[in-house]
């Protein structure tokens, strides 16, 4: 079965954005960040063969101008979209499907590790028991309100905390694995 990771930041109070989809704090904090520190991103991306996002972060990245992703595929989960932007990169697909058939069609392109991103994105394959880890970044900042990466959940997910390393600059990156019921 293809392993479903989820690299993240979030505020110390647990958000993802603000309540109008906004990271405004996020690039604000990440100028803290030495140069060449990119928080085990690079070895990350060199370990999965695809990336699984929902539409709203898929806008979010659209705003970036330079595309981060080289030729890494990109599955974009929405029902809304019908079609691509016709200057975004031809590695980017769209698909309606919901996680669990959707993990089965690229198990079945023998992709073998897809990095999940974006809260609802992550709160559905986490619905559906389909992550089997969580690398979370803790920036130093409460929003006191916004988008938050976890949401309601069927049942208890149980983490096995592998690693944390406090950074210099004040991120903390913890690493959990999701114990699967056997």
């Amino acid at each position: 079965m293809t392993k479903c990771s989820v690299y993240v930041a979030t505020s110390l109070d647990g958000y993802i954005s603000r309540r109008d989809g906004s990271i405004d704090w996020l690039n604000d904090c990440n100028a803290l960040v030495p140069k060449g520190e990119d928080l085990g991103y690079a070895q990350f991306m060199s370990s999965v063969d695809a990336l699984v996002m929902g539409r709203n972060t898929f806008e979010q990245v659209l705003t970036f101008g330079t595309w981060h992703y080289g030729d890494t595929p990109i599955v974009v989960l929405s029902r809304q979209l019908k079609s691509l932007p016709e200057d975004v990169s031809d590695t980017v697909s769209l698909s309606a499907d919901e996680p669990g058939k959707l993990v089965e069609r690229l198990s079945a392109r023998k992709w073998k590790h897809l990095y999940v991103d974006g809260g609802l994105t992550v709160q559905s394959f986490l619905s559906a028991g389909l992550i089997d880890d969580i690398i979370i970044t803790t920036i130093p900042i409460l929003l006191g309100e916004g988008k938050p990466l976890f949401g309601p959940l069927p049942n208890d997910v149980e983490l096995e905390h592998v690693s944390s390393q406090a950074f210099e600059f004040g991120f903390v990156q913890s690493k959990y694995r999701v114990v699967k019921s056997a």
